[in-house]
């Protein structure tokens, strides 16, 4: 009995050795993977372990410039600084609302701008700054009214702001007042004391981040851009939390004047979208808006890289690579966009642009005005000017004013402004009569006052007449465009006929497009049969014909179109499509991407003999006691052109229209003026002629100065 329990004892002490050695030998295993992990690789594994997932991020090309057609640099770019916000390195809403409260006081005080678009006034006492706040209202063509959530309205209903969707059948709900809403907006927003205007302010920013993070709006929220280093630094100071500064390009304007033609740029819009993603483009690129920067974004735009990012766990960048293609294992560095260059002197537009707002402004009744100068041999747009206008450089400060402006400074009366030719109409029925064999260059037209081949019924009369009782005589159709004689164009009108009439006018280039580049050009409207029956479903009399040849009744074209139609004629009978751009260059302007040929549309046939006739009587204007004689009799230049004057009223409100080319003996230049409610074209003279003479001045073929260290383009 004993010794077994002696076996016992040593057997137990057996095991407990084993235990004990198979503890050590863990124990040490354990030592050495600490010492391994922490002593010998420690500072590696670290490194390591601070790494987040590789991240790409797709950086845009800087856009190419825009030159004028002598090289002087129209639009560039510059560095700038945005601001944004990250809220969710603000903390708790207590700790982002007073980020963003001294974030706000801090704009204030710096004056910095910042984006907010809450239509609700800044300032007690509170309302809203549209009518409809939280919907918009359409009526289709059979009466029908529908209505659309705003972006307010969106974030309202699924926040539980609105007791019900507004835009549902037989709503009945009802709207809180502005004041109200931003006490709504508080209890969502965390934020104390009511309805104040630091709340409101905070609100704005709070309503734009939330737009987007509920998916409402599309954009990603830029809080202020365009801010300065001073800006910056005074916030960095405060420690603001969250908030975020980012380097762009943002374009700079070397020039305030052309604004209707070389455009905006902006983030790609939300319906733009689809059409931008098949091209390669990111969703937050920067893309041209209007005017010259979308007409040629193809060119302007350049190639997006791709960088892939690294940072640690605080947020700190360790490394940035550009991606490789897989392809040509090439880096996709962004590759800057083309320089274009245009047909524009900028030296005439300025000159053009200033005689608008020298002379406009002195007609009584005159609301807006525009301006066109080509060169006749190809129809390229030397100036092209809408009056009012504003300046690109500080297009967002003035946003809120140009937008709510009556005369509508942002509307491109040049290319999308229809306007009657009155009188400045009468040289395409003079051609079309004198090719057509109606009337010779020697035909006499007896002007009696009234026009009586539709008496009683209908009995036009001339100008003269209407206004002394007198008459214009005998007269052959250089006389008759100087004098502007009604009662010979009524008769030639009538003999040539509607369709006719309308025949020639197209070939001239009158109620089609131009093909300038330009996007929302109007095509405008010949006055005849087909658009009066068919259109405005109205009857067609034969009467009418006479008012269509001296350019009233229907007749609707814009500033271009009569522009080019005066080129058209004075070149011999060549129908050019209009056209802004003359090349594109390389980035380094090194080589020629793309040089833009002429394009000849139409040609008409004139007898050398029937347009001298035609020009003739539009030197008579200018010259020999003509209606324009007095702007003109100083001129070293020899001038054609002719007045003309449309009723657009009852109140006797008329078009001013002017229309000219330049030298008579060998043209250059064709031009058009119209001035809404300008009175009599005869006015426009003075504009004309500031024009042409400074056009035909050295100073307008002056090219850009080359600095030191300035490439040649």
């Amino acid at each position: 009995m004993g010794d077994d329990r002696m076996e016992d004892g040593k057997l137990i002490r057996r095991r407990l050795w084993v235990l004990v050695l198979l503890l050590a030998a863990l124990v040490g295993v354990f030592c050495f993977v600490l010492y391994d992990l922490q002593v010998v690789h420690g500072a590696d594994y670290l490194e390591r372990s601070q790494y987040k997932i590789a991240q790409t991020e797709t950086v845009d090309a800087s856009r190419g410039e825009i030159l004028d057609s002598l090289g002087r640099v129209l639009v560039s770019n510059r560095v700038s600084y945005q601001v944004t916000l990250a809220p969710s390195l603000m903390g708790t809403a207590a700790e982002r609302n007073a980020t963003l409260k001294d974030l706000l006081e801090l704009c204030r005080e710096q004056g910095v701008a910042w984006s907010d678009t809450l239509p609700i006034t800044a300032r007690e006492p509170f309302s809203y700054t549209t009518a409809e706040p939280f919907y918009t209202t359409s009526t289709d063509e059979e009466g029908v009214e529908t209505r659309s959530l705003t972006y307010l309205g969106h974030l309202a209903v699924k926040l539980k702001w609105l007791s019900g969707d507004p835009t549902a059948e037989d709503s009945k709900v009802e709207f809180p007042t502005a004041e109200e809403l931003l006490e709504l907006m508080g209890k969502t927003f965390s934020l104390e004391g009511g309805a104040t205007e630091e709340n409101r302010g905070i609100a704005g920013v709070l309503y734009e981040l939330y737009l987007r993070s509920k998916d409402v709006t599309w954009s990603s929220y830029i809080f202020a851009a365009d801010v300065d280093i001073a800006f910056i630094s005074v916030v960095k100071e405060r420690g603001l939390r969250g908030v975020q500064f980012e380097t762009v390009t943002a374009r700079q304007y070397n020039t305030s004047y052309a604004a209707h033609l070389l455009g905006r740029v902006g983030q790609i819009y939300k319906e733009e979208w689809e059409q931008y993603k098949e091209l390669g483009y990111s969703m937050d690129a920067t893309v041209g808006k209007d005017g010259v920067e979308k007409a040629f974004e193809e060119y302007l735009h350049g190639t997006s890289g791709v960088r892939i990012i690294e940072t640690n766990t605080s947020g700190k960048i360790t490394s940035e690579t550009w991606k490789t293609d897989p392809e040509t294992g090439e880096e996709l560095t962004p590759e800057p966009g083309g320089n274009v260059v245009l047909t524009l002197n900028i030296r005439l537009q300025e000159a053009v642009e200033r005689a608008l707002a020298e002379h406009v402004p002195t007609l009584p009744e005159a609301e807006g005005a525009a301006v066109v100068v080509l060169d006749v041999n190809d129809a390229s747009v030397l100036s092209m000017a809408s009056y009012p206008t504003y300046d690109l450089a500080n297009f967002s400060a003035v946003w809120n004013d140009i937008k709510d402006d009556p005369l509508a400074p942002m509307y491109n009366r040049a290319t999308q402004g229809l306007y009657p030719p009155g009188s400045t109409f009468k040289m395409v029925t003079a051609i079309g009569g004198l090719e057509e064999g109606i009337i010779t260059p020697a035909t006499k037209i007896q002007d009696t006052g009234k026009y009586m081949y539709y008496a009683p019924s209908y009995t036009p009369s001339c100008w003269i007449y209407r206004q002394s009782g007198g008459n214009h005589g005998l007269e052959n159709v250089t006389e008759a465009i100087r004098d502007s004689c009604n009662v010979f164009f009524y008769d030639v009108g009538r003999r040539l006929g509607i369709e006719k009439l309308n025949e020639y006018a197209r070939m001239f280039g009158l109620g089609e497009a131009t093909g300038i580049e330009l996007p929302g050009e109007k095509s405008g409207v010949v006055a005849g049969r087909d658009y009066t029956e068919n259109v405005l479903h109205q009857p067609w009399y034969d009467g009418s014909t006479l008012a269509a040849a001296i350019g009233q009744e229907n007749n609707q074209f814009t500033p271009l179109q009569l522009a080019n139609y005066i080129a058209t004629l004075v070149n011999g009978g060549n129908h050019y499509s209009a056209h802004l751009l003359k090349s594109v260059k390389s980035s380094d302007f090194s080589t020629v991407i793309y040089e833009r040929e002429s394009e000849l549309l139409d040609t008409i046939d004139i007898d050398p003999e029937n347009l001298e006739a035609v020009k003739k009587g539009m030197l008579a204007v200018t010259q020999q006691g003509g209606s324009a004689y007095k702007y003109f009799k100083d001129l070293d230049i020899k001038v054609g052109a002719k007045t003309g004057s449309a009723q657009v009223s009852r109140e006797s409100e008329s078009n001013a229209v002017f229309v000219a080319f330049a030298p008579y003996d060998d043209p250059e230049i064709a031009l058009c003026i119209v001035v809404e409610k300008g009175g009599s074209g005869s006015e426009l003279g003075a504009i004309a002629a500031d024009i042409i003479s400074y056009y035909f001045s050295s100073e307008a073929s002056i090219g850009a100065e080359q600095g030191e260290n300035t490439l040649i383009r």
